[in-house]
């Protein structure tokens, strides 16, 4: 049975990560097919937003798969690990597909832990239930969070917070998520499904080359100066400009109708 669930609905490419028995732990095999399926939403034009979800109703996903690990340390076919995974099955794994513009939104019901809070930190969106929790537990394993979590979480929570969580494995919850700007809702599991496919439905009625300008100028942005990030090249803006639907927005609302978006 496939460790990943791919599935075309419409625009949208829903991603689920698929080994509940063990908490969608992620093993070899799931990276591999994980590339795969990015691959295939990326270079898939009809594919304008991804849903990122695990099996089951306890976890998203808890990481990496520890048992795994553990025998390929034992038999030594385990390369020494430090900061991402080239070289290593699955790469780019989504951690590192840097240059991706189209958006990803993280359906979070449950554990969100190590590798998969890092899958979750990677998105643009995340939506969780009532009760997840997420957290980065490497430190107490001896490990580190490698798959960006020790640059992301700093990035995306007050630096203190973060390193506090960084250098304690203590977790977090969605509540606690939320308050601190992590997350972008927080829903009752059985609202879960109908709250994302209310972003995802937001998200697919901008014009889709304007969402992933504006993705790609926010993180390139990011650590930028304000006067270089203005001087900066946007390739996807680049793209926008030049683009009929950048002349179809204005049209549909001087007609006074819903636009009808190309991708081109």
């Amino acid at each position: 049975m496939s460790t990943v669930d791919f599935q075309r609905r419409g625009r949208v490419a829903h991603v689920t990560l698929n080994r509940p028995a063990v908490l969608n732990a992620m093993n070899l095999r799931m990276h591999e097919e994980l590339a795969t399926a990015w691959d295939e939403f990326e270079r898939d034009d009809d594919l304008w937003v991804a849903v990122l979800s695990g099996a089951g109703d306890r976890a998203f996903s808890v990481g990496q798969d520890l048992k795994e690990l553990a025998e390929r340390n034992a038999n030594g076919t385990a390369a020494p690990a430090t900061f991402g995974s080239r070289g290593q099955p699955g790469w780019p794994r989504l951690t590192e597909r840097f240059a991706l513009a189209k958006p990803v939104v993280a359906k979070v019901n449950g554990y969100a832990l190590g590798g998969g809070f890092e899958l979750a930190l990677a998105c643009d969106v995340i939506i969780a239930a009532e009760g997840s929790r997420f957290g980065l537990p490497e430190a107490r394993l001896g490990l580190v969070a490698g798959a960006g979590g020790v640059f992301r979480l700093t990035r995306q929570l007050p630096f203190r917070t973060a390193l506090g969580h960084l250098i304690t494995g203590r977790d977090l919850t969605a509540d606690r998520a939320w308050h601190l700007g992590l997350v972008n809702e927080v829903v009752p599991a059985d609202e879960l499904d109908s709250t994302v496919d209310g972003w995802v439905t937001d998200i697919l009625r901008c014009a889709p080359l304007a969402v992933r300008a504006a993705k790609e100028a926010a993180a390139t942005s990011a650590t930028l100066p304000l006067p270089q990030a203005f001087a900066t090249r946007y390739v996807w803006e680049e793209r926008r400009t030049r683009s009929a639907d950048a002349a179809e927005g204005p049209r549909a609302f001087a007609e006074g109708r819903q636009p009808r978006w190309q991708g081109r």
